[in-house]
Formats: C-alpha cells, structure tokens, sequence
C-alpha cells in the first residue's frame, strides 16, 4: 500500500454505522459481522464497485471497552477477524483491506484506567492482524494523547503500514490546542505511515485543516471528513446528500497534499464514486503553499434566529431582526458595539443563539442582560432543548422573566455531534412543540407539574421554520402544530431563492401569525459552497454560488457580492412579508448594519408594498 501510495491518489471507502443507520439497522453494528454478515459484505462490495482502493473491516468499536455495553465482550475475537474477512471477501483484486480501530475515549471523561485503554487496543490489533490485513486504520481519535498511544501498541505488534486519523474539535486544532501540523509531528514519530484526519468535519473544514500543514518527509496524509454537519430529524441524525460536492472537494484535498481520500459519517458510496471520478489513480502533488490561517467562528448559527413581539408598529413597515451570536471568548466589547450599531441602523431587536452549532459561548441569558443593562436594544434570546433537561429549562425561563426578557425563541437545538464536544450528553427532554407549551403554561401563571408560580410570566414565543425542504406541505402542517402549541410568529433558515417568497407565501397565507423570512449575507465563495453543501435546511442557487465564484479570493468584492445579493433577496421578500431576519456572518455586524439601513431607507421612501398579511407586533 505503501508503495502504491507513493505514485498515486488511493480512494477509501466511506462510512458503515451511519450507512447501515440509514438502512435501518440500529443494534452493535460490529456484532453483524457475525449476525448477519452478508450485509456487511454487501456494503464493503458497494464501495469497491465505488471505486475504493482501500476498504476497512467493520470493528470501528470492536474493543472490549464498547462491546461491553452490549455484553460481547466474549466475542472481540471472532468480531474482528470476521470483520478482516469480510472485507478480503468483497475486496477486488487490487483493493487493500485495513483493520479499523477506533477510539476509545471520546470527548466525555471516562471511568477507566490508561492500562485498561491499551489492553483493548492490544487485544483487537491482535484478532486484527490474526487475518493478515494490508494495514491499520486508526480513525475517530479525539484525544491525541491516546492517539499516540494506541500507534506505539499496534506498532509493537506489526511492520504492516499505520494509517493514523485524528477528529477535531476545532478548525486546525486538535482538542487541548495542539495544531494539526504538530499532531501530525507527534504521530510520525510514534510510527504512523500515514497521518489524517477524519470525522466530525465535512470537506469544508477538513480542507481548511490541512491547509496550514506542510507536506512532511517519509509520511503522508489521508482525508475521510463527513458529508456534512448532521442534523436531527424525527431522533435520527441525517446528513446532507451532496455526493456531487465531493468531487470538487476531492481535487482540493489533492492540492493541499492528500493521497488517500475517503468518507466518514453521512458519505455513502455514491460520494465515494465522486471521489473516485475526482482524482483516483492522479498523480499527487509534491509541493503545496501554506496557507498561514487564522480560524475564526464557524460561518452559521444553528436554527435561524427569530423575533419575538416588539412594540406595536404601523403595519405598513418592515420589522428587522438581527441574530448576533454571544462570543466564543470571555471579551465582549466588539459583540455590544455590534448591538449598538444594529439597534442605530434600526434593528428592532437583536437576537442571540443558545449555544448554537453545539458550541460553547457566553451564556445568552447573560448576554441579554447586558443589552438590556448598556443599550436601548431589544434582546430576543433562542432557547435550546439540548443542553438542559426540564427543571433547568424551566429555571431558565424563570430568570428570564426575573430579568424582564420576554422575547424568546423555541428550538429543539443542535446536536451535540456537531460541536465542539461531539461527547457531551443530548439532554432533549423536550422538544420545541412542547416547550413552547411551556412558557404558554408559565404565561399562565402555572409550572409544568401544574403548580402556581405566583404570577404569570409574559413570553412572546417564535418558533423555527424551515422552508428549504422537499415537501413544504408538510413543513407548513408542523408549523400549525406549533401555533396549537402556542407560537406567536415564525422565523426561517436562510432563503436564497428569490422564487420561493411566493411559494412560501402562498403556503402559508392561511396562517394567523407573522413569518419573519431569514436572510444570511455571504461573504466568500468558500462561504457560499460550506453553506450550500454542508449545513442542513440552507440551498443556494446555482447563479447565487456563481456570482460568488466569480469574486474568487477577492475579500472586498465577494463582501460587496454577498450585500447586492441581499439587497435583491430584501426587494423579493417584502413583497410578500413585513418580517425581515437578518443572520450576522462572523461577527459582520457592520454587513447585517448595512441591510438594515437599507430597509429604513425603502420604509422611508415609500417603495415597500407588500402582499403580507397585517399582525400587531
């Protein structure tokens, strides 16, 4: 594999759990290695047919560690050379077969003893190599120091080649801070042959990671990222079917020096195809330019952001609202200058997310009692499911009506695999119908378990609403749902298609609430094709994503690009709505700033008309 990896671009094959999730099957997917084993030999064949150059058994979790939990332990050896012989059975003449090792710790902090950690990394190598693979696959690590351990234990054991592949938690970054290109470092010197990353991300990031990375002596780089940030739908994780996105992603991984190229979480074999069209058997590159970056936020916010009930206004005039998200870090000085900036331009209210991609910042609640505390603006605070279970989120609401915050947004959240923590617990002891059953209750003046509260609350309650879906019939019957439940008026994800004002008009001009429609400005071509391709409910149009191609890595233009498209997207929606929802890319306020004055200037000569129906706000 070794010398073949040296002339040519080899192709991996993509993920198994999450394709096997997909066809329905939910039990240890490794113990169907011997359950039900024509299953997995079914995929691995579809995945050589794909055009994968390199397969990997099923025993991503085959270690005595997670095979307790379904107690089969006692099987760890059968499981895993099984597995190797499954996939030798599907493999091609020309197809390497690799033994996968996953990682054991995760994010979560685990009860269990390093020695313990490396027994089960020796006893799975040893059932492993039992079977004579073409290498190992050590994949889905978030922590680097028990990356490197298990490279020393199978390489004890074995001259075969070491695939070794880290999972990020940030952009660049190795959970603890660690640089990719130093990890790398540290990995070649324990005795991986080939060094990478995979999980976690989609392309866009994986890319953006490697490219601060040079191209390293004696050792190369492997890429297997995700088909896309996942989302939840109906308890069930889904990712973004974007197969043709790989194809183009894959000629970029080349450039930045990658030589094997696969799939992890959501890619199925028809990205592997992709790939495969892409770059199999190219020649790989030999020098690369470092890109010295400086990783910023993550270009979205989870579910869009929404306004509650401002003030009453003359109906005839647009309502904005800006989300701005609470920092990352603990410096809040450029997030109020921002809230300052949104509320002169004429923001009606600034919103905030709660916590949104799963990644942790400054709590909301607090960040709204600052705005409420230094500014005449109106904070509109998202409140998550995820995190909190049912006594917390009623605490929660409990002090928001303490601080005088009323406007609140309703949202399942995120879950907690896209962030920055992949490990923490989902608490989801609600959803976003219920709670905004909730705060109707607590309105009044009662608990969930029934009892008084001594005074009624006094929520104004948005409520999620994604239109970029396949059948909207169906999105706009959830949506009646939720204002039985009690929602007062709705917000979208980002639209980009100046078309689908009127589609979602009509569909839903029935409705007795308000719909604020969300518009995110872009500001770069990579912006534009992260969000397209990786980001669950966000579609852009072929001319959008090729009016920002055209601005190629010109900052001011793609900036000046991103706010003529949103103008053009305001002129369509205030045809049909009164209720505008700006999302701040990055901290941008200035850009979101821009928009808003641009709406106060049309409000104030006369050239909004709408078909949208009146509502008290």
């Amino acid at each position: 594999m070794i010398s073949e990896i040296k002339r040519r671009i080899l192709i991996g094959d993509g993920g198994m759990g999450t394709y096997l999730y997909e066809k329905g099957y939910t039990c240890s997917f490794e113990a169907m290695n011997l359950l039900d084993p024509s299953v997995i030999e079914e995929i691995h064949q579809e995945y050589v047919e794909a055009g994968a150059d390199v397969i990997q058994s099923n025993t991503y979790a085959a270690n005595r560690v997670k095979l307790e939990k379904y107690d089969l332990e006692h099987d760890i050896t059968r499981i895993n050379q099984q597995g190797v012989r499954l996939a030798k059975k599907a493999a091609a003449d020309d197809t390497f077969v690799v033994g996968t090792i996953g990682g054991i710790k995760g994010v979560q902090q685990i009860d269990i003893s390093t020695q313990h950690i490396q027994h089960a990394f020796r006893e799975q190598a040893e059932a492993l190599l039992s079977e004579s693979p073409d290498g190992l696959l050590l994949e889905t690590f978030y922590d680097l120091s028990e990356l490197l351990e298990a490279v020393k234990v199978v390489r004890e054991l074995t001259t075969i080649p070491v695939i070794a592949q880290a999972a990020l938690g940030e952009v660049g970054v190795m959970h603890g801070g660690t640089p990719v290109k130093d990890a790398f470092a540290q990995l070649k010197e324990a005795g991986a042959d080939i060094v990478g990353l995979n999980c976690r991300m989609g392309p866009y990031h994986t890319l953006r990671s490697f490219e601060p990375v040079p191209l390293m002596d004696d050792v190369f780089f492997s890429a297997y990222p995700n088909a896309s940030l996942p989302d939840l739908d109906d308890g069930r994780f889904v990712y973004q079917s974007n197969p043709d996105y790989f194809f183009e992603k894959a000629q970029d991984l080349k450039k930045q020096g990658v030589r094997l190229i696969g799939g992890c979480c959501g890619t199925t074999p028809e990205h592997i195809a992709e790939v495969a069209k892409a770059v199999k058997n190219s020649s790989p590159v030999e020098t690369k330019e470092i890109a010295y970056t400086t990783f910023t936020e993550s270009p979205v916010s989870s579910v869009p952001s929404f306004n509650s009930r401002l003030d009453k206004k003359n109906t005839e005039k647009p309502s904005v609202i800006v989300e701005l998200d609470p920092p990352k870090k603990l410096s809040t000085d450029k997030f109020m200058e921002g809230v300052q900036a949104l509320y002169n331009a004429g923001a009606d209210a600034v919103t905030m997310a709660d916590n949104s991609l799963a990644t942790p910042r400054i709590d909301n609640i607090a960040m709204g009692a600052m705005i409420k505390n230094r500014t005449e603006a109106r904070p509109l605070l998202h409140i998550a499911c995820r995190d909190k279970n049912l006594i917390g989120l009623q605490s929660h609401l409990l002090g928001l009506h303490a601080l005088g915050i009323q406007d609140v947004l309703a949202v399942t959240g995120d879950p907690t695999k896209v962030g920055d923590f992949p490990g923490a617990t989902s608490v989801y002891d609600m959803n976003s119908l219920k709670l905004i059953s909730l705060m109707k209750e607590m309105n009044e003046g009662r608990s969930f378990s029934g009892k008084s509260l001594g005074e009624k609350t006094s929520f104004t309650v948005a409520a999620a609403f994604n239109p970029n879906v396949r059948n909207l019939h169906k999105a706009v019957q959830r949506l009646e749902k939720k204002i039985d439940a009690g929602a007062d008026y709705f917000m979208t994800q980002p639209i980009y298609g100046e078309n689908q004002f009127e589609e979602i008009y009509e569909a839903t001009k029935h409705l007795s609430v308000p719909i604020y429609v969300g518009i995110m400005p872009l500001i770069s071509r990579r912006n534009a094709e992260f969000l397209h391709n990786e980001v669950p409910g966000i579609t852009l149009t072929d001319d959008i994503r090729e009016r920002m191609a055209q601005c190629g890595e010109d900052r001011d233009k793609a900036r000046a690009e991103g706010i003529s498209i949103s103008k053009t997207l305001i002129d369509k929606a205030l045809e049909y709505f009164h209720g505008l929802y700006f999302i701040t890319p990055f901290l941008r306020y200035d850009i979101t700033a821009e928009l808003t004055t641009y709406v106060r200037q049309k409000e104030f000569s006369g050239t909004v008309g709408t078909q949208g129906k009146e509502w008290d706000i």
